[in-house]
């Protein structure tokens, strides 16, 4: 189908890129001098980027490939123009972020970013009534709809940043709105529901329940209080928290069994990297459901909230270790960049630079909670972000000049 073409992930893989290179940067900026940059402008630019230029630029793209079969060559080419538009309004937010912080420009890419996303989402919820993907189209339709509410938290923000009238808890209960529904919703459901149509195309016995849908759907909303459980919440409202928590480890519990007894777990003879990488996403979003199980604990909640490396560290989890090493495997499963040697070196070094940050922020958050410091922690992070850096490198020159040769059906 002509316009909806996987270049447009190559340009994702150049944004990851960046957000890395961004991460390098910050992590400098901690043990040594940078006076160019604001640590504080280039968290913010660092953030926005990761989620519009990344995340959501390839989910977008990858939703898109799904109904290519379905859509006409005149909607193609209105996605294309969508995913520039995203592109513009990401780098812009890249820029002027890192630039001028919260300001005028920077508010406006950001409010143009979320107009692209609506737009989106109503070209997709029209064209994904006429595919086939009848068990699966809850999630992404799921998915879009989280994605439109997280940006309520969004407005406060620019709303809060642009009259200079910043309460603490009413920022913290704002940035905690955007970023509990763009992971645990828009984030979440689209890549779930990529997941199970690579499942049902392997394995065409499994079956989606509804159950297990709404375990997760009728528990995000109600979820968000998982976020703010610093706050003085009153104990009906803890209880409905609790039971939301239940929920969605239930739903994972209920997802595992079925995917154990349909034989998933067996490696790929074809694409052992894709596996892997889903593997290793599946395992990151069980940690993530148990630590927010553990969450609804009152003495753990006030722990972790209290330590900004904890915080810094689940994040991380939720962003690196499930959501991107989810899209690499999903990416690479269904060949949809070229698949060589390169590609293989850059995607490992850059997984074992996942995984060997996630472990250094969990010691240093375990080791905050007796508010002890892990001797050069801020040195061993600095050359752990280069050595991902490295990696996305030689992914990044693994595919110039390569063709991708796809598999057919997605």
């Amino acid at each position: 189908m002509m316009g909806i073409k996987t270049d447009w992930l190559k340009i994702s893989l150049v944004n990851l890129l960046i957000v890395s290179m961004i991460g390098v940067i910050m992590r400098y900026k901690i043990g040594f001098e940078l006076l160019f940059f604001d640590q504080k402008h280039l968290q913010t630019a660092h953030s926005n980027f990761a989620f519009s230029g990344w995340i959501s630029q390839t989910l977008m793209v990858l939703l898109c490939l799904l109904i290519k079969d379905q859509i006409s060559k005149e909607r193609a080419a209105i996605y294309d123009k969508v995913f520039a538009a995203n592109l513009l309004f990401a780098y812009g937010m890249l820029f002027s972020f890192t630039f001028q912080g919260y300001g005028m420009f920077s508010i406006v890419f950001s409010i143009g970013s979320v107009i692209v996303s609506y737009l989106f989402a109503i070209l997709f919820f029209r064209d994904i009534r006429n595919s086939p993907l009848l068990e699966v189209r809850c999630w992404f339709q799921a998915a879009l709809l989280f994605n439109l509410l997280s940006s309520f938290g969004g407005f406060a923000l620019n709303l809060m940043m642009a009259t200079k009238s910043i309460k603490q808890h009413l920022y913290l209960a704002a940035v905690y709105w955007y970023l509990h529904f763009q992971y645990n919703g828009w984030f979440f459901f689209a890549c779930m529901g990529l997941f199970f149509v690579y499942i049902q195309k392997k394995h065409p016995s499994f079956r989606l329940t509804k159950k297990m849908f709404w375990l997760f759907g009728a528990s995000c909303i109600p979820a968000y209080g998982l976020s703010v459980l610093w706050a003085d919440l009153p104990v009906i409202v803890y209880v409905v928290v609790v039971f939301s928590a239940i929920a969605q480890a239930v739903g994972w519990f209920e997802i595992f069994r079925q995917l154990k007894n349909h034989s998933f777990f067996k490696t790929d003879p074809i694409n052992k990297l894709g596996s892997l990488l889903l593997y290793l996403s599946l395992f990151s979003l069980t940690i993530k459901l148990s630590l927010q199980l553990g969450s609804t604990i009152p003495a753990i909640s006030k722990l972790a909230f209290g330590f900004r490396p904890i915080v810094i560290a689940y994040l991380h989890l939720v962003l690196l270790a499930f959501t991107s090493v989810f899209l690499m495997g999903y990416i690479c499963s269904n060949r949809l960049i070229a698949m060589n040697k390169a590609t293989e070196v850059g995607l490992g070094i850059f997984i074992i630079g996942v995984f060997l940050n996630e472990i250094v922020l969990a010691i240093q958050g375990v080791f905050s909670l007796d508010y002890m410091v892990v001797p050069n922690v801020n040195l061993i992070l600095l050359w752990i972000s280069v050595f991902m850096f490295i990696g996305l490198s030689i992914l990044f020159y693994s595919q110039m000049g390569s063709q991708v040769n796809r598999i057919k059906d997605m």
